[in-house]
């Protein structure tokens, strides 16, 4: 009936009248920019059909390429041609992107490292992205080491702090990250600081020190009697 009351969401009380000129208001408004909003519709689906363009004709073609050509580096590498491996490798780093890409980046890294270019592994390293809770912090890590090779022990410790810090307190990793650290300070002749990690891995990660052999109270013992000299 005519002169009826609603009740709108912030509390307005409304009637009939006052609710059919806001439902007239707002098909008079779609009235007016239909067009604006068609063109909008039609740029929606250009848009999609861009990246449904972009996916089907370049990103699954490009994936499928990387993953074969990571496939081949695999298999020279599981049959110790590492240096084919590597150029297989490089090669996907370089000419592809996403995850494979990173991959690749990775695995050079890890054998121009062995193959002591540290310059060259911690170019591919930077190239890279990794997200995994365990992949990142080995990549920080890794880099670390190349930093350590080359001198650069400051950058070296900035790279063993961010594998500590996305290790996530792996029992088994984030203590193998802050040993290297440590083993940096003291040869920086930061004694004290080494010691205070020495402790942190004596006292929180046990099973570590165990399970790979690391005599601890070695180092802690080592530790104290520099620092009384």
């Amino acid at each position: 009936p005519r002169g009826a009351r609603r009740v709108a969401p912030c509390g307005h009380v409304l009637n009939v009248d006052e609710l059919n000129e806001t439902l007239t208001s707002v098909e008079q408004h779609v009235e007016n920019n239909k067009k604006i909003i068609i063109w909008s519709l039609a740029g929606i689906v250009a848009v999609a059909a861009v990246i449904l363009l972009y996916y089907y004709g370049i990103y699954a073609p490009n994936k499928k390429a990387s993953s074969d050509a990571i496939s081949k580096a695999d298999i020279e590498l599981a049959m110790g041609n590492d240096s084919t491996a590597l150029a297989q490798y490089m090669q996907v780093a370089d000419e592809f992107s996403g995850a494979q890409a990173d991959r690749a980046a990775l695995q050079s890294a890890i054998i121009l490292y062995q193959k002591g270019k540290f310059e060259e592994a911690v170019k591919y390293l930077d190239e890279a992205s990794f997200d995994e809770n365990l992949v990142a912090p080995a990549a920080a890590s890794l880099k670390g080491d190349c930093y350590v090779n080359l001198n650069n022990l400051d950058k070296a410790i900035s790279c063993y702090d961010k594998a500590i810090k996305s290790s996530n307190d792996n029992a088994l990793y984030t203590p193998l990250f802050m040993l290297k650290k440590a083993t940096v300070l003291n040869e920086q002749s930061k004694i004290a600081d080494a010691l205070a990690i020495y402790e942190a891995i004596q006292s929180k990660y046990p099973t570590f020190t165990r399970a790979y052999d690391v005599n601890i109270d070695g180092l802690i013992a080592r530790a104290k009697a520099q620092l009384a000299e």
